[in-house]
């Protein structure tokens, strides 16, 4: 699944924000879940996030992952894996705003993956 907007909250404790539309498919499993992950896509993985942007209930399909501590999905070659634990979610408009406590994060010197203006881009540095 991929979500509208991804956002740091607070340092203290870790917490971050998700927001995800009401009409996504994984919407009502995202707020039935106690714990989830958020995957932060490397550059060279733009072809899985359009697979997962995609209604197809085969998202998994031939994509490489391990389980995570709560045995979240964590995907193969990300850019940063956080694994999070629900502490409160907010109705607001067309999406749901749900706000996690970091409980686990690893990250890899990749470059990431980034979405602009409708589509895929370069950071340039």
């Amino acid at each position: 699944m991929t979500v509208s907007a991804f956002s740091s909250l607070s340092l203290t404790p870790p917490l971050i924000l998700v927001c995800i539309a009401h009409t996504a498919s994984m919407h009502d499993a995202l707020l039935a879940a106690d714990v989830f992950a958020v995957n932060l896509l490397s550059s060279g993985q733009e072809s899985i996030a359009r697979r997962f942007a995609d209604t197809d209930a085969k998202r998994f399909d031939g994509i490489g992952y391990r389980r995570g501590i709560e045995q979240v999905a964590l995907l193969d070659d990300a850019l940063a894996h956080l694994e999070c634990r629900r502490v409160a979610q907010y109705d607001s408009g067309d999406h749901t705003i749900v706000i996690g406590e970091v409980e686990s994060a690893e990250v890899s010197d990749a470059k990431p993956l980034l979405y602009y203006r409708g589509g895929f881009a370069q950071l340039e540095r």
